[in-house]
């Protein structure tokens, strides 16, 4: 299954490549996502926790750049995992793009992924999209906070006052499925309405 999606950080272009590209600073932003381990040739070991309704799915897995083009501001992540329970697996391939737009950030992502066991079935009616797009919503919104409190703290710096320190993003909890899930319902019951 492939996703797209694209959003705005109004920070500077440099602040937010180098920002998207430390994992171990972006991760926290990911809900359900908790690196445990980083080696010296730059693979990532971690765990990405979802609950949907009665289904949990507990992920342990790897994570590596593959591509870091930093002229273009182009990177390319691979990651794969399985189920804790050995009831499934995930892997996908996550390339972003990232360019200057007066001042701000844009960046694109594409995400082509496979899914197995339990979560699998939730591809079916379009719900792994509406969770993809929910979960990416929440990301966002950290990391927008985290970069945008940065150059606030910078400017105050710069100002000649004393620079708060910038808060870093609190540790990522498991996607839960109560408020993820009427959140997505609520998300397709607009979008039923509004297309009548």
């Amino acid at each position: 299954m492939k996703l797209e999606h694209s959003f705005d950080v109004e920070a500077p272009l440099e602040r937010v490549w180098t920002r998207l590209i430390d994992i171990e600073k972006v991760a926290p932003c990911l809900p359900g996502a908790e690196i445990t381990d980083a080696s010296d040739t730059g693979v990532y070991e971690g765990n990405f926790t979802i609950k949907l309704g009665p289904t949990t799915a507990a992920y342990a897995g790897k994570l590596q750049m593959s591509e870091v083009d930093e002229i273009h501001h182009t990177v390319t992540m691979s990651a794969n995992g399985r189920d804790k329970r050995g009831q499934g697996s995930a892997k996908a391939t996550v390339s972003s793009t990232m360019t200057e737009a007066d001042g701000a950030t844009h960046v694109d992502v594409v995400t082509d992924f496979t899914l197995t066991g339990r979560l699998a079935r939730f591809g079916r009616g379009g719900m792994i999209e509406d969770v993809s797009n929910k979960v990416v919503g929440d990301f966002v919104e950290c990391l927008r906070s985290s970069l945008e409190s940065e150059g606030s703290a910078g400017a105050s710096a710069n100002g000649g006052g004393a620079a708060a320190e910038p808060e870093p993003p609190q540790a990522a909890q498991p996607v839960r499925g109560g408020r993820l899930f009427f959140s997505v319902l609520w998300m397709r019951i607009k979008r039923l309405f509004g297309a009548r």
